[in-house]
């Protein structure tokens, strides 16, 4: 009686990491690791080496000492006695600024201009046409310029508003000043605030600005669940609910009581002297790159909303006519929904390529964290390699933060196959 077994299998042999296919892959990508962190350690050593022997060790030291400049646009207190850790910190919080204002702009820009693109009234798309090319096709630095000498040829001086009979007046009831010197809008305070705590030394964080963004984001945490709760009901019965007014008493109902808890009160810019004091200053250097940036990154949004939309299919449209849908209800209800998901990805490089081009903002004077950290602070100390780094880090980490924040939305909008 015979019986079959297995062959037998061979032992393991350094050979086969380089002529068994199941290992060389492996191999290879293992070779070229070694390789790459050979290179980079020659480079960094040979780095460290030439500064040596320069006298500049690489020394982050200089962060702490005064900064002894001034910054004309900040968010939180500064003087030119202030360290260069918090004058970064200011230019920071300058370029997101930027970037948020931006970006929502862009937005809601770029989605209309798309929409009115496609329109059948043909004066109305040749108009969006225009403004499209004429946009993308001239240097983002060129606008920024453009607009900041219309700002300062333009409006008028603050004198222009002194006298019984004045060149010009204040808007929106005499609480926003709109002047060559920049815009004066109201400023939010609080009679009751909880006060400041600081981090790191370097900088403070209002415990008003944290108890508010809590209570919205558990407000609208809130909202979203009776909304789900809404839709569950529709599903199974097919009837929904009436939750708008409970939706909107939980978004907006918690913060206003906040609000008066803390006795949240505004202060109206007042001419005095030869200038506005009061309220809070926005630039003509914060307007004309928060306005080039959107103006210019609007253009491309446009087409990619264009392009999503032209990528949806006309029975789409067809069937929701059908259904008794006018045009505006199936733009909102049944286009854009689908056309996100081809508009998403490309959107997050329009993001990320405002927020770097928002370091254009020393053409006009604006200091982001460019002009302070990569420019004043540079030149001061002569620590290049520390600064272009740290420069290089911070608009890393934001880059892929608005990256993870647009791909998981963009996980949350994809269709689910089965």
């Amino acid at each position: 009686m015979t019986t079959v077994t297995d062959p037998p299998k061979a032992a393991f042999r350094l050979s086969m990491l380089i002529y068994d296919t199941r290992y060389r892959s492996m191999t290879i990508q293992v070779i070229a690791l070694i390789g790459f962190m050979l290179l980079a350690a020659f480079i960094i050593n040979n780095t460290i080496q030439n500064l040596a022997n320069l006298g500049k060790e690489p020394d982050f030291g200089f962060l702490s000492e005064p900064a002894g400049y001034d910054i004309n646009q900040r968010l939180i207190e500064y003087t030119s006695q202030s360290t260069h850790l918090r004058a970064a910190f200011v230019g920071l919080l300058n370029t997101l600024v930027v970037a948020v204002l931006g970006c929502i702009t862009a937005t809601v820009l770029g989605v209309i201009i798309g929409v009115l693109r496609l329109s059948s009234n043909w004066l109305v798309a040749r108009i969006m046409t225009v403004y499209v090319e004429m946009f993308r096709n001239v240097p983002v630095l060129l606008w920024i310029v453009f607009i900041m000498a219309i700002l300062i040829e333009t409006l008028p001086a603050p004198r222009a508003f002194r006298g019984d009979d004045p060149e010009a007046t204040m808007k929106l009831f005499d609480t926003v000043a709109v002047t060559n010197r920049g815009v004066y809008i109201p400023e939010p305070l609080f009679s009751r605030g909880l006060g400041d705590f600081s981090v790191f030394g370097a900088f403070e964080v209002s415990w008003d600005l944290l108890a508010i963004i809590a209570v919205l984001v558990a407000g609208f945490w809130a909202a979203r669940r009776v909304k789900l709760n809404a839709d569950a009901t529709q599903e199974a019965t097919g009837v929904r609910p009436t939750t708008w007014h409970m939706r909107l008493a939980l978004m907006f109902g918690p913060v206003l009581f906040l609000l008066v808890a803390l006795g949240f009160h505004l202060g109206y810019p007042e001419l005095k002297g030869f200038n506005f004091a009061g309220g809070t200053h926005m630039r003509n250097s914060l307007i004309a790159l928060w306005l080039a940036l959107s103006l210019y990154t609007a253009a491309f949004i446009a087409e990619i909303v264009r392009a999503g939309i032209m990528a949806i299919s006309k029975g789409q449209s067809e069937a929701a006519f059908a259904l008794g849908l006018r045009p505006n209800r199936t733009m909102n209800l049944v286009i854009l929904p689908q056309a996100l998901r081809v508009i998403i990805p490309p959107l997050i490089s329009n993001y990320l390529n405002l927020t770097k081009n928002s370091s254009l903002a020393i053409a006009v004077g604006y200091m982001d964290i460019t002009g302070t950290l990569g420019g004043i602070t540079l030149n001061q100390t002569g620590r290049e390699l520390e600064t272009l780094l740290l420069l290089m880090l911070v608009y890393l980490i934001i880059s892929l933060s608005i990256s993870a924040v647009m791909n998981w939305y963009n996980n949350s909008v994809k269709l689910v196959e089965r």
